[in-house]
Formats: structure tokens, sequence, C-alpha cells
């Protein structure tokens, strides 16, 4: 599966914004669905993972309550909105896939990063 991430941008702290990440194939739905993100000179870390079905999710601490991910199997589309932005949310934002469970790390397929940049 390939993946296409986009809708980053710069935005003021306490904003909001939505990422979207749109992948090829047609088994896109048997895939669990993640977003990652990694901050200058900070490791890549998780952020938040959506089922195959999006029944369930799977969040980060450091945004829970803030930021929602969602799918749309028909669309081969997986969405990240996120609120009450901070600075420290600044970072390149991945999305990737897999075939396990939805808290695992372990992801097979990346996009490439879209910016996301906070100012306070």
């Amino acid at each position: 599966v390939q993946l296409q991430a986009s809708g980053g941008g710069l935005v003021q702290a306490g904003g909001s914004l939505r990422l979207s990440c749109a992948a090829s194939g047609r088994t896109f739905s048997s895939y669990t669905m993640g977003w990652f993100r990694q901050a200058p000179g900070k490791e890549r870390e998780f952020v938040a993972a959506i089922s195959w079905s999006g029944g369930r999710t799977y969040y980060a601490d450091s945004v829970k309550g803030r930021f929602i991910i969602s799918r749309d199997n028909a669309k081969n589309t997986v969405y990240l909105q996120m609120n009450s932005l901070r600075s420290e949310d600044t970072a390149v934002y991945y999305c990737a896939a897999n075939q396990k469970d939805l808290r695992s790390l372990e992801y097979d397929y990346w996009g490439q990063g879209t910016q996301v940049t906070v100012s306070s």
C-alpha cells in the first residue's frame, strides 16, 4: 500500500488542523492505520492508531483528548483531527499502515511526512 499524507501547515497555539492520509490499493480496509510524528532532534513517536474497521482507536497520552483519528474506507483515507494545538506538537507527521494488532508499534508501510508548525 502507498500512502500520501497532507494537510500540514502553520497554526497558532490553541488552533486546529486536520491531516489526511490517502492510500492506494484495494485492501486499505484490511490495514490498521497509524500516525507518528518526529520533532527536530527527537526520535519518532507514536501519536494515534485506528483499527481496520474504525471501531477501535488508541492514542498516546500526550494527545489524548485533543486529537481524533478517524478513517473513511470508502475513500481510502485516514484523518487526524488535531485540536488545542501546542508548540510541542510541532513536528513532521507521518501516516503508516500495518496488519498487526492495534497497539503494535511495528508498521510496514510509511507515507512521506507533512510538516505541522504551531506558533506560540
